[in-house]
Formats: structure tokens, sequence, C-alpha cells
């Protein structure tokens, strides 16, 4: 498995387009790297780069040290996998899983034995003779997969391979990926837009915004210290609460004192800094008790917790997001207490957005 660099890779599509800008990145062998962003971030063509599909207006792109900016996609040894799937309709699986080796002359008993274990490691000996109109989605991405790793490529690039899976069958597609990464020991990177897929896929997650990457880490230091306020409400789901000062220090439309008031890191004053806090780090307690006052504007079940939008009192636009344990018993209208865990409060520059 190959090793891939990028060292100053930018893309432009016009004098004024940037698609990807300066974008610096190492990922090592096998690893399995999650590109994650908002739809236009870049991250798909970033993936095209690596893949020789596009190439770049700035910047060298280099596979085991060996640079290859100018090599064309077939030489560079690259498996993709994409959303469509792009199987052959009048082949058969047995024949789409071939084809590529055929079409590098590789003799008939190998292509034999690849297919085999290949089919035997994705649970496709039963489709061997069905055409990708006889299979159902997850079927399909499977065969996509499987015709990707029996070449046995320098490294995998999957571009949002299970966006078109419904939610179950994406779920177990996802477990299934994560283990045969395990298996094969495999480079892969992998591009969606859903941070759930990436937080529980990816070794390390590349989040990316207007071309730019805003953060590298993996994904449990994604969640406990984003970089920004855009990382912050990007990564988590529901997405983390937060809120700038008043010109007193206080956090905006709280009356009174709370967890959050007067409070920022040494050096910072606090009208200078906004303050976070995940839904999940809020606990609900009896009205009167803990931080803060409000009033449950709506209810969604989750299943093992509850969402809940409350609007705080004393304040016209004030809204805060908190996941609750047990809230069954809250109804729209309730007035509750709401408690800050005070350690889980995040912080960032007002002006920049950075963290501080």
């Amino acid at each position: 498995m190959a090793s891939i660099a990028l060292h100053g890779v930018g893309k432009a599509f016009s004098n004024t387009v940037a698609a990807v800008r300066a974008v610096d990145l190492h990922i090592p062998h096998g690893e399995l790297l999650v590109i994650v962003g908002p739809s236009g971030s870049g991250k798909s063509t970033l993936l095209r780069l690596i893949a020789g599909l596009e190439t770049p207006t700035s910047g060298r792109i280099l596979i085991d040290d060996a640079d290859v900016t100018a090599v064309p996609p077939a030489a560079r040894d690259l498996a993709m996998v994409f959303q469509n799937y792009a199987l052959y309709p009048h082949k058969t699986v047995r024949e789409n899983l071939a084809f590529g080796l055929q079409m590098r002359h590789v003799e008939a008993s190998q292509i034999r034995e690849r297919v085999g274990e290949v089919s035997r490691t994705l649970g496709l000996e039963a489709l061997l003779d069905r055409r990708p109109s006889e299979l159902s989605g997850g079927q399909r991405q499977r065969v996509a997969l499987g015709r990707a790793i029996v070449r046995n490529p320098k490294a995998f690039l999957l571009d949002e391979p299970l966006s078109n899976l419904d939610p179950l069958l994406r779920v177990e597609t996802r477990a299934e990926l994560a283990l045969l990464h395990r298996r094969l020991a495999a480079t892969m990177v992998y591009v969606t837009h859903d941070q759930e897929e990436a937080m529980t896929l990816g070794t390390r997650i590349v989040v990316m915004r207007d071309g730019s990457i805003e953060q590298v880490a993996p994904p449990m230091e994604l969640y406990d210290r984003p970089a920004n306020t855009f990382v912050a409400r990007f990564i988590g789901s529901p997405a983390m609460n937060i809120w700038p000062r008043t010109s007193e220090g206080r956090v905006h439309g709280r009356p009174g004192s709370s967890a959050w008031d007067d409070v920022a890191p040494a050096g910072h004053d606090p009208k200078d800094v906004l303050v976070g806090v995940r839904p999940h780090d809020i606990d609900v307690v009896a009205p009167g008790e803990g931080d803060a006052l409000g009033r449950v504007e709506i209810v969604e079940p989750l299943g093992p917790a509850t969402l809940l939008h409350i609007a705080l009192e004393g304040a016209e636009e004030a809204r805060i997001r908190v996941v609750a344990g047990d809230a069954r018993r809250l109804t729209v209208g309730d007035r509750v207490g709401l408690s800050v865990r005070r350690e889980r409060l995040h912080w960032f520059d007002g002006r920049t957005g950075r963290r501080l």
C-alpha cells in the first residue's frame, strides 16, 4: 500500500473560482483518511486531483515519494469507487470483477483466483452470475468495491460510495467497509458530506471549507478540541451551541449571572470571546435550579435520548439545544432549568473564530 502526499496543491477552474487552495496533506501507508465538508467545499475535487482526473494549477502530488502530478490516472495504480457504482450493466458480477485484470492482460488462472478471493471476502459468491440490474443497492456497492480490491492497487479513493443506500443498509455497509480496511490494511481516502460517517470510519478526518483545510485530526480530537467555530458546528450532532457576548461580557441574551458569564481563558477579555457548549454537556434540572431558565419549544425523540430546543427566558432570540437522557415527561411549553458542565465549555476568538 502507498503513502500519498500533497504539497501546496491548488485547483482553479477560472480566474475567480478556486476549488482547492494550497492544500498540504500527508496520508501514511494503511490510513483510512476521511475528507468531510459541506457541498462546494472542494472535497471531491481534492480526491479527483489525487486520482489524476483533474490537473492541479499549483503544487505537487506524490505517491510513495514519487511525483505523479503530471502522471495520467491509469499509471498511478489507484482504484476509485464512485457514488453511482459505475458497473457494466451487460456484464455479470464475475465479469465486472475480472474486467480490470483482463485489461491488464493478467493470466486467466490468476484472474479466477483473485475473483474467488474477493468474492469470498465480500460475500459475493452467490451473486457471481447475476447482472447489476438483478442486485440491490448494497450488493452493487460491494461489487464496485470488489472491482477495486481485485486489482490490488496502491490505494483506494472512495467518493461518497454509500450515499445512494437507504439508512439501515448504509450503516451495515459502513461497518463492512471498516472491517475491510482493517483486513486489507489498505490506504483509503474516503470523501463524504456526512459527519457521522466520517466520525465512525476515519483514522483521521480532514474538515474542508471553501477549498481549504480547516482541521486534520482523529475523530475524538475534532469533537473535543475543534480548531474553530466552523469545525465545532460541523462536527457533532446536534451541532454545538455557540453564543456571542454582550458589551458587559455576559452571554448574549442571558439576564443575570450564569455559568458562562464573565468567564474566559486567562488573558482574554470575556467581551471578545465566544462561548460554546455541546448539547450533550447540558443537564435539564428543575426550574429555578442550575445556570439558566428556559421554555421547551420543540421535542425530538431520538430513542435512548431526546433532543430539546429551548428558548432561554429573558431573551427574545436566545436558543439552546439540549440532549437529555430521559426527557419523556417533558412537553412543549414546559419550563426547565439548565445546568452546564463547566469543564466542558469551549472558547473561541470572537473576531477570527479560532479556538482559544
